[in-house]
């Protein structure tokens, strides 16, 4: 890009084969089929990748390579067991990861971002993994663009590129030559890949894709598969944690088993299944198949993420920015009075309406403008459209939206010319002069209503050919079109939940200040002053980060502006959502968290989204919001009970190890043990979420699991060591029986403890679990009291086991549960007693790398000559 930053951009077209009017499609396809698709993350799956996830953990081989010298060394049944064992648990993990990145991928191959190309001189929409060098594209406001580009032409055109260089301030481009040797941040003749169009319009032809561009290599630096979620980094965290403690205490048993004479295989296995028994193997397939299963809760939901990370951050949110219009009101903008500058009816102002059109004075083609489409469709507006007959249109200066303005240059009937101007009523009157004092009351008037205002004014024009900004001064104002856009009848409710979740609306709207005031108060949202886009410009980041917190409502604000407020309450460490479906919010879109987006938005607008809502509507979105929330909520719940219960019987089998003169239970059983174990809670993605658990986001917390694990661990543990007794004190057991009734015990009590752990409610009473985890929990009870009973059990190293212990099983697993209510209210109510703010997150540039870099995504290897 340097090199090409440097040269005129014939001499760069010429270098890449290719003219202003672009590539023919067979030049593409050739040279696709070359350098390889324009991506840096691949969401391709793999078998064998998904089944080695599931091989490399370490203690799994270590535990299989010692099983084989076992079977070796004449323990061939118990390593048959063994490896049976193991190689259900891989494919327990393998099926239920590999259904979650099959999910996952469909997802991804659902989503197109296109980029505007010329081919053989004609605009195409062309996927962006599909551009090669030598592409022409075209560039607007809200694009991100697709590929390293040499601008060709450009127009009032300034890129973000903080992505990038980590500076905030939009980079200025214009399409002559920089000198030889400029930095990254000074090649302003050149469009980087991943940087968002700030402003204006260009075309520039593709110089480098994929990881060939400057922000490919920093994305590719960053790892070629999706990214994990903060959430999915978290467990990994623990996991490791887990990892650590396993090894400290397998290395403990191992050497005070060999001090105590066992056989070496014996006690290595012990061990090592000790390891496998506290580590939670199921993580990662849980996980996955939360967010699988959520997506597809989602869509029924009628909401769409286009990755699976989407959910999470759907979850997190805390803050969401709107705009008003088909969120808060009906959307359905209806014309209601041409008013004169006194506020009595005029058909002059309503025909000046109607003329300063952004299309054709017949009413059609009208350029996706609602305020003009609902003036030409209200009944009023045929008798002036006769009227307009003898008008034409000589010049147009479209609306933008720092001028807030359209003005048309027009000639009469009588040959007349005149310029006819109108907008947003702040920026008409301020073109003015001899404004009515009476003007600004009727204004604030209608304005106090909830109306939608358009002012218009107009000048005589002399002989000109164009309009430009300089010749919208001096002119007379006419008066004000009004327009309904009355509040939305379930917007109320929908902000209600929204409240109930914990999240706080604002509201961003090119509108005036009093209008969305009057809409929030028909809506019982509390709105306070407001700050306006003029006030917004006046600010720096750091004022404008302290009064953001506190604002409600920003009003008049243009497309710049929204992407700064986002920015400015992302500085706190919160989690912004931005819903948005025109042009103008592209860039607060893509400045958010989460870019919520409708199903009929604008290209631009639905491309930057993360999220697409099949309804505008609020409530859908909080659908959305609890479905990440009740992901979360669930995946934790595995977390928790394999820092208690499991945790607490691994940690009893350690401690039994050391003072019988037998093993607890053979290796053979704690890998049986943990496999029951794991399938049932492989239902847990499918449990209820009580309500307070959706209230507020909530994030990873390692040192709240630590304290939960230091809690309900040692209860466990009492429980087991109570077993220990009654079989060798009441039931006087031998090795087989006694490990039949602790296998029993253990078994039961893990699996029914997840009925109390899954809520901070009383269980069953005022929370009741879903019926697939009731069934799979009771299920692996009912396997777990069989086994001892079955043809299986003097394989298995069971014994029958009698009567009376069912009664104590009973008894104990009744009294275990009770104390694990007790414990956690106590450990619950002191947790709220101490609890301080939620922790602030700061998300770094890495992750607005990969963020930005999942548009680059491709279903197939990045290498170049594989599609």
């Amino acid at each position: 890009m340097t090199q090409s930053a440097a040269e005129s951009a014939e001499a760069v077209l010429a270098a890449l084969g290719s003219g202003s009017g672009g590539l023919s499609a067979a030049e593409a396809r050739e040279r696709l089929a070359v350098v390889g698709p324009n991506a840096v993350r691949s969401h391709h799956v793999r078998v064998l990748a998904v089944l080695g996830r599931q091989l490399r953990s370490a203690l799994l081989i270590l535990l299989s390579v010692t099983a084989a010298v076992s079977f070796f060394f004449g323990e061939r049944t118990g390593a048959v067991i063994i490896a049976g064992i193991l190689l259900l648990s891989v494919a327990l993990g393998f099926v239920n990861e590999y259904r979650a990145e099959r999910a996952a991928q469909a997802l991804h191959s659902n989503v197109r971002h296109t980029a505007l190309v010329l081919r053989e001189g004609r605009e195409t929409a062309v996927e962006v993994t599909a551009l090669v060098p030598g592409d022409v594209v075209r560039l607007a406001l809200g694009n991100v663009v697709p590929a390293d580009l040499r601008l060709l032409a450009c127009t009032a055109f300034a890129c973000d590129e903080s992505v990038l260089t980590g500076e905030s301030v939009p980079a200025a481009k214009e399409f002559g030559p920089v000198p030889a040797g400029a930095a990254l941040a000074e090649l302003s003749s050149c469009a980087l890949m991943g940087t968002v169009v700030q402003s204006g319009s260009a075309t520039g032809v593709v110089v480098a894709t994929g990881g060939r561009a400057e922000f490919g290599r920093i994305a590719l630096g960053l790892g070629k598969r999706q990214p994990e979620t903060a959430f999915q980094a978290g467990l990994r965290r623990f996991s490791m944690l887990l990892l650590i403690v396993a090894t400290v205490l397998t290395t403990a048993i191992f050497a005070v088993n060999l001090l105590l004479h066992r056989p070496p295989l014996d006690a290595l296995l012990f061990s090592l299944a000790i390891a496998v028994g506290i580590t939670p193997q199921l993580l990662p397939a849980v996980v996955s198949t939360s967010l699988a299963t959520g997506s597809r809760q989602l869509a029924r939901r009628k909401v769409l993420v286009k990755r699976l990370v989407c959910i999470e951050d759907l979850g997190d949110m805390d803050i969401l920015v709107t705009d008003k219009t088909g969120t808060l009101t009906e959307g359905s903008i209806t014309f209601r009075a041409a008013l004169d500058a006194a506020g009595h009816p005029c058909d002059d102002v309503l025909l000046l309406g109607l003329l300063a059109t952004e299309g054709e004075l017949s009413g059609n083609h009208l350029g996706g403008n609602v305020l003009d489409g609902a003036l030409w469709q209200a009944p009023e507006a045929a008798g002036a459209a006769g009227r307009s007959a003898g008008y034409r249109q000589l010049a147009l200066l479209p609306f933008d939206h720092d001028r807030q303005l359209t003005s048309t240059l027009l000639a009469g009937p009588d040959g007349s010319r005149q310029l006819v101007v109108k907008g947003a009523p702040e920026e008409v009157l301020d073109r003015c002069r001899d404004v009515p004092a009476v003007a600004a009351a009727v204004l604030r008037e209608r304005f106090a209503a909830g109306a939608r205002v358009v002012a218009v004014a107009a000048k005589a024009a002399g002989v000109q050919a164009t309009v430009t900004a300089s010749d919208e001064h001096g002119l007379r104002l006419a008066g004000f079109l009004v327009f309904d856009d009355p509040p939305k009848a379930g917007a109320a409710d929908s902000l209600r939940r929204l409240a109930g979740l914990g999240i706080t609306v604002k509201i961003c709207t090119g509108d005036n200040a009093l209008v969305a005031q009057k809409v929030c108060a028909d809506l019982g949202l509390p709105s306070g002053p407001a700050l306006t886009g003029h006030e917004i410009e006046m600010m720096d980041d750091e004022q404008l980060t302290a009064a953001a917190e506190t604002t409600s409502v920003f009003a008049r604000v243009s497309p710049q502006d929204k992407a700064r407020v986002v920015r400015a309450l992302r500085h706190r460490g919160r989690d912004i959502g931005f819903l948005g479906d025109g042009v103008n919010d592209a860039l607060a879109l893509h400045a958010a968290d989460v870019g919520v987006s409708v199903d009929t938005a604008t290209d631009v607008a639905k491309d930057a989204a993360d999220v697409l809502l099949l309804e505008k509507d609020l409530g859908v979105l909080a659908d959305g919001v609890a479905e990440g929330r009740r992901i979360f909520a669930n995946t934790i719940k595995y977390v928790l009970m394999g820092t208690s219960s499991n945790f607490g019987n691994m940690f009893s089998a350690a401690g039994a190890s050391v003072v019988l003169s037998f093993l607890p239970m053979l290796p053979s059983q704690i890998l049986l043990n943990n496999l029951l174990y794991d399938a049932g809670q492989l239902t847990i993605p499918t449990d209820h979420v009580d309500e307070e658990q959706l209230r507020a986001p909530s994030h990873w917390d390692l040192a709240f699991i630590r304290r939960f694990m230091l809690v309900f661990g040692p209860i466990s543990s009492l429980f087991d060591f109570l077993t220990f007794w009654v079989m060798l004190s009441v039931l006087h057991a031998g090795p087989d029986l006694f490990r039949s009734g602790w296998f029993v015990e253990s078994l039961a009590t893990q699996a029914l403890v997840i009925f109390v752990i899954r809520t901070r409610r009383i269980p069953f009473l005022r929370s009741r679990p879903s019926r697939p985890l009731m069934a799979a929990s009771l299920a692996v009870v009912a396997a777990g009291i069989a086994l001892p009973m079955s043809s299986l059990a003097p394989a298995l190293g069971f014994q029958a086991l009698p009567l009376g212990f069912f009664l104590a099983l009973v008894l104990m697993t009744v009294l275990y549960l009770v104390l694990i209510e007790c414990a956690k209210y106590v450990f619950y109510a002191r947790l709220a007693t101490r609890a301080g703010k939620p922790p602030v997150r700061h998300r770094g540039r890495p992750h607005r790398i990969q963020r930005r870099a999942g548009r680059f995504s491709h279903p197939g290897p990045l290498e170049p000559g594989r599609l």
